[in-house]
C-alpha cells in the first residue's frame, strides 16, 4: 500500500527547495566576504583621505 502525501506539504517543501538552491547561487554570485567588503571600504576611504589633502585654500 502506497504511502499518503500530503500535497500542500510536498508543494511548499518544494518551493522551499528552490528559494534554497536560489539564494545559494546567488550568494556565489554575488555574494563578498566580509574581508573584501572591509578593504574596499579601507580603500575608498584612503582615496578620499589622499583627494582631501590636495586641495588648496583658495
Amino acid at each position: 500500500m502506497a504511502e499518503i502525501v500530503n500535497l500542500n506539504r510536498f508543494r511548499k517543501d518544494k518551493a522551499r527547495a528552490d528559494k534554497k538552491a536560489q539564494a545559494d547561487e546567488n550568494a556565489v554570485k554575488f555574494g563578498r566576504s566580509k574581508s573584501d567588503k572591509a578593504l574596499e571600504t579601507a580603500k575608498v576611504e584612503k582615496f578620499i583621505r589622499d583627494l582631501d589633502a590636495h586641495k588648496t585654500d583658495e
